[in-house]
């Protein structure tokens, strides 16, 4: 007897229903599972186990969060049933493990059945329940693996099941993943709460997507526009405008310059030397990995990434597509006589496609462990989809249509060379669509380019004058070019969905990417949730409390930027290909976590180099104004007597550009004055020098002692206010 576990209900009954195809008989219903010939089906609710909390390890009646079992790096780590937020295990959970271990114990049980989803997570989501469930280890345990969940596949999968120690360096990679996140989480979470006062979620992926937008919104706010110069004509020759610039900018002070060289080349003639057109065929795009079906998505129609997850997900779970969580644009060699039957319903739908292979659309080079997403055989009924599940659907079927279209999109590309003198030589290229062929089923938005009747020979008629730019702000970041920054996050937005993309799948296999295909939407998900980032049509924005999370973990010493991402990324992946153990990899977490505290330990060389801001809460000395005792608040430091006598005393966490550290205020508090401090900067971008010293109205000031104009701004003169 057969014990089928899947990782949720919809799946179950997936399966039962590919069960009742090969058995040909319906299996009866009971309490949590359904039983029928040679098969028990049974379910999880994605994660029954969760990885302990810190409390787990170090028992006390104390239940606040405290430094004092920080960092947390357990010998070995526990999982318990999942609970709720009251912390007490969740009944539901627990009375549906009771059913599974009651079952894996079954005496007539000879082979236990992991149908988690097919992927890392969905490995051990399974693996960890059997774990705790199982007695009797002699019992076979097998995988199920489903790359979509149609009757059809599921019945040839049950004959093709492999033994789950096939699955073991997936299952390794898996678990070294949700050790190194709870490290990251627990340990760096609790330990910037409690630095700040504020909650403030750390994770693994989640600071490194809120720093990216961080950096990109600031430089976007700090961006001065630039003007500059170029050589431009636009005069008519054979009765149509022609278009010349030249290469060569100008800054804004070379004006005359520009004028002298546009009198250079309007001093000359300009020739066709060629005239050259070409047919040529256009390839369609390539088939949609997740992240590209997202961008498409959410550029053309505005859905978030999570709207499109979410969508994709219940039309796979439908049968209708296949397993959505892909990295891959690629089809595997394997698959064709899949294709085929997939490709004769849709001809059925009046499409016009046939069969093609080639390495544009088969390469199992590129794939990891799933094909792109497709449609199944299993063609839906248009009355039963809900509108944004007709979106997502018609989006992946007008991709696999255009794909495999049986007419080719006819091109011609023209190219025009105009020499002016010998100072430059420019060229003019246009396409214009002959034949649509594909782009009728899938959009293709470049517009035709035709360009100007000429013949080689012919004279130009030019006339260039000098033209008035100026520099943009980058662009902020939307769902498209943030993906494509998330799979490869050291390369350059891509220009062109045709080039080549070995490099992003050499990143990809590597570990390079920002979480995965199965995790990041969530991850930004969380970070929009956490109101870090927000999503406006299609393009990420820094909120405050995003900035206020990268700012203070960079004033707390806590890298966490895409090369240490990356890092990890990368060990996971040797993980998985048998290069480095789950001990191994935990170790260079743990490595990294404990360089963060061990560096708030030492941060107290000296006065002027220490940037240590204490501990929320804590109390750094008397309040000039009203003796009350003056603590670490969320934003700086101020007088613990403001609710009971109004009293505002205040100094700022950050003055200037520069971390003011608990010993500095200190100081200040108990003798008027701070010692030198190193690196403020001014409101002109100038870095200066300066003591803290306290007014007679309580108030922060600057002193510059001995100043030099080296040492002394402009915009900060003696005893000015000190101003955030």
């Amino acid at each position: 007897m057969y014990l089928i576990i899947a990782e949720k209900p919809s799946l179950a009954r997936n399966i039962l229903a590919g069960i009742e195809r090969v058995q040909n008989d319906e299996m009866k219903k009971h309490n949590g599972y359904y039983e029928g010939g040679n098969y028990i089906v049974t379910w999880v609710f994605g994660h029954l186990f969760s990885l302990a909390d810190i409390e787990d390890y170090s028992p006390s009646e104390n239940t606040k969060w405290s430094m004092d079992n920080l960092p947390c790096f357990p010998k070995e780590f526990k999982f318990n049933l999942r609970r709720g937020a009251d912390k007490k295990v969740d009944a539901g959970v627990k009375k549906q493990f009771d059913i599974i271990k009651w079952l894996c114990n079954r005496q007539d049980v000879t082979a236990i059945v992991n149908a988690g989803d097919a992927d890392r997570e969905g490995e051990i989501i399974v693996r960890l329940c059997v774990s705790h469930a199982l007695k009797d280890t002699s019992k076979s345990f097998v995988r199920l693996w489903l790359p979509d969940q149609t009757p059809q596949t599921i019945s040839q999968a049950l004959s093709e099941m492999k033994d789950e120690s096939e699955y073991d360096s997936l299952a390794s990679e898996g678990l070294a993943r949700t050790y190194i996140d709870w490290l990251y989480g627990v340990n760096l979470t609790r330990f910037a709460t409690l630095k700040t006062g504020k909650l403030l979620r750390v994770g693994r992926v989640i600071v490194p997507i809120v720093k990216a937008i961080y950096d990109r919104d600031s430089e976007i706010k700090h961006f001065v526009p630039e003007k500059y110069y170029v050589m431009h004509s636009h005069e008519k020759t054979n009765d149509e405008f022609v278009d010349l610039t030249a290469k060569r900018k100008f800054k804004k002070e070379e004006y005359e310059q520009i004028v002298a060289e546009c009198a250079k080349y309007n001093a000359e003639r300009a020739i066709v030397t060629s005239v050259k057109k070409k047919r040529s065929t256009l390839n369609p795009p390539k088939l949609f990995s997740l992240s590209k079906l997202q961008s498409y998505l959410g550029k053309k129609f505005k859905l978030s990434m999570d709207d499109t997850l979410t969508t994709v997900q219940k039309l796979y779970e439908d049968g209708y597509v296949t397993y959505p969580r892909t990295n891959s644009e690629y089809l595997a060699t394997a698959e064709q006589g899949k294709v085929k039957t997939i490709l004769q319903n849709v001809a059925k739908l009046g499409y016009p496609v046939s069969f093609k292979f080639s390495k544009s659309i088969f390469d199992d080079s590129k794939i990891e462990s799933h094909s792109a997403l497709t449609p199944t055989y299993k063609i839906p009924d248009p009355s039963k989809l809900s509108d944004r599940e007709k979106i997502v659907y018609t989006a992946i079927l007008r991709r696999f249509v255009a794909v495999f279209c049986a007419q080719d999109c006819i091109i011609e590309k023209s190219e025009i060379k105009i020499k002016v003198g010998s100072l430059e030589e420019f060229t003019l290229s246009g396409t214009v669509i002959i034949e649509p062929g594909w782009t009728k089923f899938d959009d293709y938005t470049q517009k035709d380019k035709i360009l100007p009747r000429l013949e080689k020979g012919d004279e130009v008629v030019i006339s260039f004058k000098p033209t008035e730019k100026e520099t943009t702000p980058p662009k902020h970041y939307t769902i498209e070019t943030l993906n494509n920054y998330l799979k490869n996050p050291f390369k350059e937005d891509k220009a062109s969905a045709d080039e080549n993309d070995d490099e992003d799948y050499l990143a990809i296999f590597e570990g390079l990417e920002l979480g995965t295909e199965a995790t990041r939407t969530g991850i930004i998900e969380n970070a929009c949730k956490s109101a870090y980032i927000s999503l406006k049509k299609d393009s990420y924005y820094i909120l405050p409390d995003g900035e206020y999370l990268i700012e203070s973990l960079s004033q707390l010493g806590i890298i966490m930027d895409k090369y240490k991402t990356s890092e990890l990324g990368q060990a996971l992946k040797k993980v998985f290909r048998g290069e480095m153990t789950i001990e191994e990899s935990v170790a260079l977490a743990e490595a990294e976590i404990a360089k963060v505290f061990n560096l708030s330990r030492d941060l107290t060389i000296s006065i002027e180099e220490d940037t240590n801001i204490g501990f929320f809460g804590d109390v750094v000395g008397l309040c000039p104004l009203c003796d009350g005792n003056v603590v670490r608040t969320k934003f700086g430091y101020g007088c613990s007597n403001f609710r009971e006598n109004g009293c505002k005393f205040s100094i700022s966490k950050t003055i200037c550009s520069r971390t003011i550290s608990v010993a500095n205020v200190k100081m200040l508090l108990a003798t008027g004055k701070t010692s030198k401090i190193q690196g403020f900067v001014s409101k002109n971008g100038k870095k200066f020098d300066a003591v803290l010293r306290l007014d007679a109205d309580g108030k922060v000031v600057f002193d510059f002692p001995n100043p030099t104009p080296q040492s002394q701004p402009q915009d900060a003169p003696n005893g000015t206010r000190a101003k955030k």
